[in-house]
């Protein structure tokens, strides 16, 4: 397969068991010399989904990609200009600490 084009979810962990958020996107992936490129967009346009997806990507860019048949694949997101989102295969450590303070 040289090309996947379909829905798929953005899933941030906190942990093994405990689901933060989750983003639908729409996500094209086609093969490269090396290994695979993806883009996606995100479905939603509600202000509050997007500042939550955006929070979570601040916090940490390490997400599980989920596609439609329950397979997955963690990925670091990063967002660009237009809301046009970049995946790249995560291969760092499964645990990973996050030290995040909310200033008030």
């Amino acid at each position: 397969m040289d090309r996947y084009e379909g829905r798929c979810w953005l899933d941030w962990w906190a942990n093994s068991s405990t689901l933060l958020g989750s983003a639908a996107v729409d996500v094209v992936i086609t093969a490269s010399d090396a290994g695979w490129d993806a883009r996606a967009r995100l479905v939603s346009d509600d202000d509050d989904e997007r500042d939550g997806f955006a929070f979570l990507c601040d916090l940490d860019p390490v997400f599980t990609l989920r596609f439609e048949d329950g397979s997955t694949i963690p990925v670091m997101v990063q967002v660009g200009s237009n809301d046009r989102i970049t995946l790249a295969q995560y291969a760092g450590p499964a645990h990973r600490s996050i030290d995040h303070q909310i200033v008030v």
